[in-house]
């Protein structure tokens, strides 16, 4: 939920997160392509399933509303859940499918390694981990009664794992926080994974206050992952590797206790591949701390 000046402060919040993947290599990739809608559409499974083959107007756009909660056992340990509706929508050869429901719950616990809070210096670091639980269907079929692709599932199938570190300094009016993790996959009874991943999150940030009781924050921020991409009974089948950079700005604002989080980010670098490639992200969320 982007940066936040409530330490130790239990919460409660609600993300929109919403990520396009369009156009192929040499081609021009839009945020928003043609026909992708940004909020969730209805759900639309009439059209047939067909395959990627260089069309402009391909697109692939996954979507989630989550409910974020944090909770602090004491001043060191925080656990935390993640309850998601998604939204996955694909566009091949002009026709266009959206499947929805409820996605795959993830339970995570951190630790409080360091925390220095003075006035004009803080840092902490927090080390944690998490599973991810199979919640989501993972059957979504079209009217002729044809399964969709693992990654146009509602969930996985799989009960996953993955450890993470967050370091975050400040010093005066600015500051810098970076998350990175790492996460181990598993697979579902159709034995289909993905390979395991890595993300890392670095957001450079400047204070300014307004009055005794807002702070506005914007950012800039940065963003890569990798992912070897799609398994079928244990071997990597190429397909949906992931191997980009994203950068784009963000903007925190603070009132009393609510917290309101927004940012964009374009894609600046990624490796080859034959399928539509990332064109960049959205996120907007409030959070209410207690």
């Amino acid at each position: 939920m982007g940066i936040t000046p409530y330490y130790n402060r239990n919460s409660i919040s609600l993300l929109y997160r919403y990520r396009s993947f369009n156009g192929y290599d040499g081609q021009s990739h839009s945020l928003f392509p043609n026909g992708g809608k940004f909020f969730i559409p209805a759900r639309n499974q009439d059209s047939p399933i067909t395959g990627h083959a260089g069309n402009p107007d391909d697109y692939e756009l996954y979507r989630s509303m989550e409910i974020r909660g944090k909770y602090f056992i004491n001043s060191k340990l925080e656990i935390n859940a993640i309850l998601p509706y998604v939204s996955n929508s694909e566009r091949y050869n002009g026709y266009t499918s959206t499947v929805g429901g409820i996605g795959d719950v993830n339970l995570y616990a951190g630790y409080h390694l360091v925390q220095e809070l003075e006035d004009n210096f803080k840092q902490q670091l927090i080390a944690g981990a998490g599973i991810k639980l199979p919640t989501g269907k993972n059957n979504f079929k079209n009217t002729s009664g044809i399964r969709y692709s693992s990654l146009q599932q509602a969930g996985t199938g799989s009960t996953d794992g993955f450890v993470y570190l967050n370091y975050m300094v400040g010093l005066g009016k600015f500051g810098a926080s970076l998350n990175t993790s790492y996460k181990v996959n598993g697979t579902n009874n159709r034995d289909e994974g993905i390979a395991n991943s890595t993300t890392s999150f670095l957001n450079i940030f400047y204070t300014q206050r307004i009055g005794k009781d807002i702070q506005v924050m914007p950012s800039a921020q940065f963003f890569y992952e990798y992912s070897a991409g799609e398994k079928y009974n244990g071997v990597k089948t190429g397909e949906h590797v992931m191997n980009n950079l994203m950068g784009g700005i963000g903007a925190d604002i603070f009132y009393k206790n609510v917290a309101l989080n927004a940012g964009v980010q374009k894609n600046i670098w990624e490796a080859e591949t034959d399928h539509p490639m990332s064109a960049g992200k959205v996120y907007v969320g409030i959070t209410y701390n207690f």
